[in-house]
Protein backbone atom coordinates (compact mmCIF):
# COMPACT_ATOMS: atom_id res chain seq x y z
CA UNK A 1 0.00 0.00 0.00
CA UNK A 2 2.88 2.35 0.75
CA UNK A 3 4.66 1.42 -2.61
CA UNK A 4 1.55 2.52 -4.57
CA UNK A 5 0.49 5.81 -2.47
CA UNK A 6 4.53 6.89 -3.38
CA UNK A 7 4.17 6.10 -6.55
CA UNK A 8 0.95 8.22 -6.65
CA UNK A 9 2.48 10.57 -4.53
CA UNK A 10 5.12 10.58 -7.85
CA UNK A 11 3.13 10.75 -10.58
CA UNK A 12 0.96 13.93 -9.31
CA UNK A 13 4.46 15.83 -8.94
CA UNK A 14 5.42 15.16 -12.47
CA UNK A 15 2.18 17.33 -13.88
CA UNK A 16 3.10 20.24 -11.48
CA UNK A 17 7.02 20.18 -11.93
CA UNK A 18 5.95 20.33 -16.13
CA UNK A 19 3.63 23.36 -15.60
CA UNK A 20 5.94 25.21 -13.39
CA UNK A 21 9.18 24.29 -15.71
CA UNK A 22 6.78 25.96 -18.84
CA UNK A 23 5.95 28.86 -16.51
CA UNK A 24 9.56 29.89 -15.54
CA UNK A 25 10.17 29.32 -19.32
CA UNK A 26 7.21 31.71 -19.90
CA UNK A 27 8.40 34.51 -17.65
CA UNK A 28 11.37 34.05 -19.47
CA UNK A 29 10.54 34.98 -22.34
CA UNK A 30 8.48 37.61 -21.79
CA UNK A 31 11.70 39.17 -19.78
CA UNK A 32 13.16 38.81 -23.29
CA UNK A 33 10.54 40.27 -24.91
CA UNK A 34 10.32 43.18 -21.99
CA UNK A 35 14.45 43.80 -22.24
CA UNK A 36 14.15 44.13 -26.21
CA UNK A 37 11.60 46.25 -25.93
CA UNK A 38 13.77 48.89 -23.46
CA UNK A 39 17.08 48.23 -25.64
CA UNK A 40 14.86 49.61 -28.93
CA UNK A 41 12.97 52.59 -26.95
CA UNK A 42 16.79 53.00 -25.63
CA UNK A 43 18.10 52.79 -29.01
CA UNK A 44 15.60 55.62 -30.70
CA UNK A 45 16.69 58.02 -27.66
CA UNK A 46 20.12 58.30 -28.22
CA UNK A 47 21.97 59.10 -31.01
CA UNK A 48 23.99 56.37 -32.95
CA UNK A 49 26.79 57.28 -34.26
CA UNK A 50 28.53 55.43 -37.84
CA UNK A 51 32.01 54.73 -38.78
CA UNK A 52 33.64 56.40 -41.47
CA UNK A 53 36.73 55.70 -43.14
CA UNK A 54 38.68 58.27 -44.53
CA UNK A 55 41.00 58.45 -47.63
CA UNK A 56 44.24 58.94 -45.38
CA UNK A 57 43.23 55.15 -43.32
CA UNK A 58 41.86 57.49 -40.36
CA UNK A 59 38.44 56.39 -38.75
CA UNK A 60 35.92 58.06 -37.04
CA UNK A 61 32.65 57.96 -35.67
CA UNK A 62 30.05 60.57 -36.69
CA UNK A 63 26.65 61.12 -35.79
CA UNK A 64 24.30 60.64 -38.16
CA UNK A 65 22.53 63.81 -40.01
CA UNK A 66 19.29 64.13 -41.66
CA UNK A 67 19.56 63.98 -45.40
CA UNK A 68 18.69 67.53 -46.20
CA UNK A 69 22.09 68.51 -43.06
CA UNK A 70 25.80 69.03 -44.33
CA UNK A 71 28.62 70.86 -42.34
CA UNK A 72 29.38 74.13 -43.75
CA UNK A 73 33.02 73.06 -44.33
CA UNK A 74 31.52 70.23 -46.73
CA UNK A 75 29.66 72.38 -48.33
CA UNK A 76 32.31 75.19 -48.63
CA UNK A 77 34.78 72.10 -50.05
CA UNK A 78 32.07 71.12 -52.86
CA UNK A 79 31.82 74.72 -53.80
CA UNK A 80 35.42 75.57 -53.95
CA UNK A 81 36.59 72.41 -55.61
CA UNK A 82 33.45 72.54 -58.46
CA UNK A 83 34.10 76.08 -59.65
CA UNK A 84 37.73 75.34 -59.36
CA UNK A 85 37.15 72.02 -61.68
CA UNK A 86 34.82 74.11 -64.03
CA UNK A 87 36.87 77.03 -64.80
CA UNK A 88 40.55 75.65 -65.05
CA UNK A 89 40.93 74.81 -68.83
CA UNK A 90 44.34 73.72 -70.90
CA UNK A 91 45.12 71.73 -73.80
CA UNK A 92 45.07 68.99 -72.10
CA UNK A 93 41.87 69.85 -69.93
CA UNK A 94 39.90 70.92 -72.76
CA UNK A 95 37.06 73.03 -71.64
CA UNK A 96 34.06 71.42 -73.59
CA UNK A 97 35.15 67.93 -72.05
CA UNK A 98 35.67 69.58 -68.64
CA UNK A 99 31.88 71.13 -68.62
CA UNK A 100 30.58 67.44 -69.80
CA UNK A 101 31.96 65.89 -66.62
CA UNK A 102 31.57 68.17 -64.27
CA UNK A 103 28.11 70.18 -65.35
CA UNK A 104 26.72 66.67 -63.82
CA UNK A 105 26.85 69.04 -60.47
CA UNK A 106 24.94 71.58 -61.56
CA UNK A 107 20.68 71.28 -61.50
CA UNK A 108 19.17 71.06 -65.05
CA UNK A 109 18.00 74.24 -65.25
CA UNK A 110 21.13 76.08 -64.43
CA UNK A 111 23.14 74.47 -66.98
CA UNK A 112 22.24 76.41 -70.08
CA UNK A 113 22.73 79.64 -68.28
CA UNK A 114 26.09 79.50 -67.14
CA UNK A 115 26.84 77.76 -69.86
CA UNK A 116 26.54 80.45 -71.45
CA UNK A 117 28.14 82.93 -69.29
CA UNK A 118 31.29 81.20 -68.73
CA UNK A 119 31.47 81.06 -72.58
CA UNK A 120 31.19 84.53 -72.80
CA UNK A 121 33.52 84.92 -69.74
CA UNK A 122 36.80 85.63 -72.17
CA UNK A 123 36.45 88.25 -74.74
CA UNK A 124 37.85 85.43 -77.24
CA UNK A 125 35.61 82.55 -76.64
CA UNK A 126 38.46 80.29 -75.66
CA UNK A 127 35.26 78.41 -73.97
CA UNK A 128 35.50 76.50 -77.35
CA UNK A 129 38.91 76.65 -78.66
CA UNK A 130 42.46 76.45 -76.32
CA UNK A 131 45.44 77.67 -78.04
CA UNK A 132 48.45 75.38 -77.38
CA UNK A 133 50.53 77.47 -75.21
CA UNK A 134 47.39 78.73 -73.46
CA UNK A 135 46.22 78.09 -69.29
CA UNK A 136 43.36 79.16 -68.22
CA UNK A 137 43.09 78.53 -63.94
CA UNK A 138 40.87 79.30 -61.20
CA UNK A 139 42.58 80.89 -58.02
CA UNK A 140 39.51 81.38 -55.04
CA UNK A 141 40.50 84.04 -52.74
CA UNK A 142 37.55 83.31 -50.21
CA UNK A 143 34.41 81.44 -49.80
CA UNK A 144 31.95 82.62 -47.38
CA UNK A 145 30.77 80.60 -44.65
CA UNK A 146 27.47 79.06 -45.86
CA UNK A 147 24.11 80.77 -45.30
CA UNK A 148 21.09 78.51 -44.90
CA UNK A 149 18.22 79.28 -47.24
CA UNK A 150 15.77 76.89 -46.40
CA UNK A 151 16.22 73.31 -45.17
CA UNK A 152 18.53 72.00 -46.80
CA UNK A 153 19.92 74.81 -49.01
CA UNK A 154 22.37 77.34 -48.44
CA UNK A 155 23.76 80.30 -49.79
CA UNK A 156 27.89 80.65 -50.25
CA UNK A 157 29.92 83.94 -51.25
CA UNK A 158 33.00 83.41 -53.53
CA UNK A 159 35.47 85.57 -54.24
CA UNK A 160 37.78 84.42 -57.40
CA UNK A 161 39.95 85.32 -60.38
CA UNK A 162 40.34 82.80 -63.51
CA UNK A 163 44.04 83.90 -64.60
CA UNK A 164 44.94 83.10 -68.22
CA UNK A 165 48.36 82.24 -68.74
CA UNK A 166 50.02 82.34 -72.08
CA UNK A 167 53.78 81.42 -74.10
CA UNK A 168 54.24 85.57 -74.17
CA UNK A 169 52.28 86.81 -70.83
CA UNK A 170 53.40 84.87 -67.74
CA UNK A 171 52.02 86.60 -65.46
CA UNK A 172 48.57 86.43 -66.54
CA UNK A 173 45.36 88.30 -66.73
CA UNK A 174 42.77 88.03 -64.11
CA UNK A 175 39.16 87.83 -65.48
CA UNK A 176 37.12 88.51 -61.88
CA UNK A 177 34.90 85.33 -60.73
CA UNK A 178 32.89 87.16 -57.84
CA UNK A 179 29.61 85.11 -57.17
CA UNK A 180 26.89 84.17 -54.99
CA UNK A 181 26.35 80.13 -54.93
CA UNK A 182 23.10 78.29 -54.56
CA UNK A 183 23.72 75.35 -53.20
CA UNK A 184 20.93 72.37 -52.58
CA UNK A 185 20.88 68.77 -50.72
CA UNK A 186 19.93 66.00 -52.65
CA UNK A 187 19.03 62.45 -52.16
CA UNK A 188 20.88 60.60 -54.59
CA UNK A 189 24.42 61.51 -56.71
CA UNK A 190 24.30 61.86 -60.24
CA UNK A 191 27.93 61.69 -61.02
CA UNK A 192 28.56 58.71 -62.83
CA UNK A 193 32.37 56.86 -63.86
CA UNK A 194 32.36 55.51 -67.01
CA UNK A 195 34.23 52.36 -68.06
CA UNK A 196 37.63 54.49 -68.95
CA UNK A 197 37.09 57.24 -66.34
CA UNK A 198 39.58 60.41 -67.30
CA UNK A 199 40.66 62.55 -64.17
CA UNK A 200 38.44 65.06 -64.34
CA UNK A 201 35.35 62.31 -64.08
CA UNK A 202 37.19 60.85 -60.97
CA UNK A 203 36.93 64.40 -59.85
CA UNK A 204 33.05 65.16 -60.31
CA UNK A 205 32.83 61.80 -58.97
CA UNK A 206 34.27 61.92 -55.43
CA UNK A 207 32.70 65.76 -55.11
CA UNK A 208 29.07 64.15 -56.02
CA UNK A 209 29.45 61.98 -52.90
CA UNK A 210 28.62 65.09 -50.91
CA UNK A 211 25.16 65.01 -52.23
CA UNK A 212 25.15 68.82 -53.51
CA UNK A 213 23.71 70.27 -56.21
CA UNK A 214 24.58 74.44 -57.38
CA UNK A 215 21.17 75.40 -58.70
CA UNK A 216 22.10 79.24 -58.92
CA UNK A 217 24.77 81.33 -59.89
CA UNK A 218 24.42 85.04 -59.47
CA UNK A 219 26.61 88.19 -59.53
CA UNK A 220 27.86 89.16 -56.06
CA UNK A 221 25.86 92.14 -56.13
CA UNK A 222 22.32 90.68 -56.79
CA UNK A 223 20.05 91.27 -54.30
CA UNK A 224 17.30 89.12 -55.83
CA UNK A 225 19.67 86.01 -55.47
CA UNK A 226 17.83 84.81 -52.90
CA UNK A 227 17.11 80.72 -53.72
CA UNK A 228 13.60 80.21 -52.00
CA UNK A 229 11.35 79.65 -54.68
CA UNK A 230 13.73 77.28 -56.36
Amino acid sequence: MQLVKSETKKSSILPLLAVGTFGLHLFTLLLLLFNGSMLQDLKRQLTPQSLVQLVDGRAITVDPKPSYDRHSETIRHFVGETMTLMLTWSRQQPPLTVWEISSQLLSPELKPKFQSEITNLNANNQFANINQDNEYVLVIEKISQPTPIANGKWKVEILANQLNFSGYNNLGTSIPFNKQILVRAIDQSKTFLPTKPLPWHLAAYRLGEARLEIYDICDLKDKKCSGKSN
